[in-house]
């Protein structure tokens, strides 16, 4: 066996090993944070009893269950449908974003950015004003996945010029995009009674109070959808960075990718969008974070991207409803305070290599 083959086969086994060091190491912080979450509150639970509520759940009697008279109430009642909603949320917005900007070949693809979680609120407002039933609890989230869907598709269609997405033409068609959503969200406030204007201005701002154990099992199932298909479409990524042409050498087909990869953005923003509202640049800083660490392959980046952004929006949560006593902040706004400071960066480092990847 050669030296060449003998290090080829340590870098293989040191990228295995970092992908799994990674991979670990967000799944523990999931975990962690979605303990610390759910305890931590106006009613603090000692993560001993949260975790020993949950093990009660399953049968399972190896820990303290809640002292506090309103404790198991408050746990399954109140906090762990939102924690859980606001992990499966960021999951699905940074696997947005991580997916959008491979298809776009752009660093400054996200839902929030170019209008594409706006266009599934509008649609979700609209079912809220007109009081649409067709599908029961479902009917919220598949308005919201037609309108991310089509939002999509005209983002898609209108900043593709020559086969590749230039940044100013992304930023100008999501400024446009957001602004006609603001209008028509706006239009919709006009029509609707005082319930349906405060339900509004709630998708506007983006807040994850009011979860239920019914949202999460409406988002559970287009969620696990949405990054079982990112995952498999993840690999094909990596090949459309070559480009266009040398993509199709090895047998993708571009366009059936790129249209297939647009439906599950749709699918995964209207399950963030359908029940919290819009929470922007998630997606955004999320996979950029992460693609720091662990390189541009999708294979890992995805993943990765996913349980970041679980991650993130856990503790964002945690933020705004313990940042002010007895205040329920808007998640939006909060990551929204991050996440706009990192896209002027973002925007600078785009214009310094001509609107590629660095």
């Amino acid at each position: 066996m050669t030296a060449a083959v003998v290090e080829h086969q340590r870098a293989g086994i040191r990228a295995l090993a970092g992908r799994i060091g990674l991979l670990g190491g967000l799944s523990i912080a999931l975990v962690v944070s979605l303990v610390f979450a759910a305890g931590h509150g106006q009613l603090d639970v000692p993560p001993s009893e949260v975790l020993g509520s949950v093990l009660h759940k399953l049968g399972l009697d190896l820990g303290p269950v809640p002292h506090h008279p309103q404790g198991e109430n408050t746990l399954w009642q109140v906090r762990f449908p939102r924690v859980v909603m606001a992990a499966l949320a960021g999951a699905c917005l940074a696997t947005a974003g991580a997916l959008m900007q491979g298809v776009f070949g752009n660093p400054l693809a996200e839902p929030g950015v170019v209008g594409v979680s706006a266009g599934a609120a509008v649609a979700a407002a609209t079912v809220i004003v007109f009081e649409l039933t067709f599908a029961g609890t479902w009917t919220v989230a598949i308005c919201a996945f037609i309108g991310g869907l089509l939002t999509t598709l005209l983002v898609y269609a209108m900043s593709r010029d020559g086969g590749r997405t230039e940044v100013v033409t992304l930023v100008l068609t999501g400024i446009a995009v957001n602004a006609v959503a603001s209008a028509g969200l706006a239009f919709l406030m006009f029509l609707g009674d005082t319930q349906a204007r405060e339900e509004i201005v709630f998708w506007q701002l983006g807040s994850l109070n009011g979860s239920r154990w019914e949202y999460v099992g409406v988002v559970a199932p287009m969620a696990a959808v949405g990054l079982g298909a990112a995952l498999f479409l993840a690999p094909r990524l990596d090949l459309l960075a070559l480009g266009d042409r040398a993509a199709r050498h090895v047998g993708v087909d571009v366009e059936r990718l790129r249209m297939t990869t647009i439906v599950v953005v749709a699918v995964l923003t209207a399950a963030a969008v359908a029940f919290c509202g819009i929470i922007s640049f998630v997606g955004l800083v999320v996979p950029h974070l992460i693609r720091m660490v662990a390189g541009p392959g999708h294979r890992l980046l995805v993943p990765a991207s996913a349980l970041g952004g679980a991650v993130l929006l856990v503790l964002a949560d945690l933020w705004a409803r313990t940042l002010i006593a007895y205040a329920d902040l808007p998640i939006g706004m909060l990551t929204a305070l991050v996440g706009g400071p990192f896209f002027f960066w973002l925007i600078r480092r785009a214009r310094r290599t001509a609107g590629g990847w660095a």
